[in-house]
């Protein structure tokens, strides 16, 4: 099948009766169908397009629709949301190609609805008329689960909320972690150049470029272990560890490997340091990726955060928790994020909880406790701190600078619209006896 629409439908589809992820579903797509560059693009364009605002699309379907939308079948509603999100949002795709691409798609029963649906839309102007309720007329317009609205505006107030939940992401660029065993930040700058890129050292993450390439006109210097790449997040977390030659840290939750990586750069690859991960299949990753960038100091085993490994207690100069998350941070690179069930994100702050009071046992005196996650929720966040520091006397914040960033009391959240950033947060704690 080479039908960029509809290798979208079908997926768009998968992703409606299964919650499937919407990046690894992609990715098989492209992987798996010989695609032209142009058919790829639409395929994820309106791939991802619709699932970013599917509220949106599916309230203009309820007001032009005489069936509710609960009594319209799964295939037919994403035929009729790709219709849309086109008719509304590409601009380079004729009226004419979106709806009659849209009718070819539906079932011979659905064709007549299909078509008198999006011709009636065309009719109307393609106007919206949104609820009159600010909240819900911002909720319906962004395409956000009111219940996360509410949680957002819980954590940061209703205008912070709105910033956040509607902020679209900058330009598209590669984040560039540079090898420093192989290679410096001006070699690779100088290589990028001369192959006609933009790029340029990231303000906030030490040994980090943004460069607007695509994968694979950098491929050579992958494959030679002196550049990988891994989110400016993901290196500012594992900065804040301040990892230094021959001290000993543990990493508990590594896969894919990045901030492991970053680590044993910084240590100049001597010390230890062990990297855990429950999930086993996946740590050949890291074992792939260390022996790619020259690093020996790595020792790879599988292992649950919240379990205790009496070997390594009160042995390690610096503890790194980079805990499971709701990912609310990156809803804008991916927002199938945004449709979670609250309540399981409102299991997670315990979890999380019981990781960084696990961590906090591998500590020596003197030693440093480090807290991550890639979301903006309070609870997975702040208060998981509050609670750490109030029940654990032995530990006390430590501050920390990132760039021109200095923490509050030891901890930080990054706010895309505000710091360019993903949205995340960090924390660091010294264990003082």
């Amino acid at each position: 099948m080479s039908n960029p629409r509809e290798l979208a439908l079908k997926s768009l589809v998968k992703w409606s009766e299964s919650n499937s992820f919407s990046n690894l579903e992609a990715n098989t797509v492209l992987t798996r169908n010989s695609l032209s560059e142009a058919d790829a693009s639409l395929y994820s364009m309106l791939f991802k397009g619709v699932i970013e605002k599917s509220i949106y699309l599916d309230y203009v379907i309820k007001q032009y629709s005489k069936i509710p939308n609960s009594k319209i079948d799964i295939e037919t509603k994403n035929i009729l949301r790709m219709s849309i999100y086109q008719l509304l949002f590409c601009d380079r795709i004729p009226e004419y190609s979106a709806v009659n691409e849209g009718v070819n798609l539906a079932k011979k029963r659905s064709k007549g609805f299909v078509n008198g649906l999006l011709r009636s839309f065309l009719r109307g102007g393609k106007s919206v008329k949104l609820p009159k309720n600010k909240d819900e007329s911002f909720c319906t317009e962004n395409s956000i689960p009111k219940d996360l609205f509410d949680l957002f505006e819980e954590s940061f107030g209703k205008e912070t909320a709105r910033e956040i939940l509607s902020y679209k992401g900058e330009e598209k660029y590669l984040c560039l972690r540079v090898n420093t065993l192989k290679t410096t930040e001006e070699k690779v700058l100088e290589y990028l150049k001369a192959k006609g890129y933009v790029a340029e050292k990231s303000s906030l993450a030490k040994d980090m470029l943004l460069c607007s390439c695509p994968i694979s006109q950098i491929k050579e210097l992958i494959d030679k272990g002196e550049i990988f790449i891994q989110d400016e997040s993901s290196r500012i977390a594992s900065q804040v560890v301040d990892a230094r030659a021959g001290q000993s840290i543990i990493d508990l939750c590594a896969c894919p490997g990045g901030k492991s990586f970053s680590m044993a750069i910084d240590m100049e690859n001597k010390g230890t340091l062990y990297s855990y991960d429950i999930h086993e299949n996946k740590l050949s990753l890291i074992e792939k990726g260390a022996s790619r960038l020259g690093i020996d100091i790595i020792k790879v085993a599988k292992g649950d955060a919240r379990n205790t490994i009496e070997d390594h207690v009160e042995k390690f100069d610096k503890v790194l928790c980079d805990v499971p998350c709701s990912g609310l941070g990156i809803i804008f690179k991916k927002p199938d994020i945004k449709y979670k069930s609250i309540e399981d994100i409102n299991k997670l702050p315990q979890i999380q909880l019981d990781i960084l009071n696990n961590a906090s046992k591998y500590v020596r005196v003197g030693g440093y406790l480090i807290y991550s996650t890639c979301t903006l929720n309070k609870k997975e966040n702040q208060d998981n701190i509050e609670k750490f520091l109030l029940e654990n006397k032995d530990f006390v914040a430590e501050d920390f600078q990132v760039g021109n960033i200095n923490s509050q009391g030891g901890v930080y959240t990054f706010l895309p619209h505000k710091d360019n950033t993903d949205g995340f947060f960090v924390a660091k704690m010294r264990r003082v006896r």
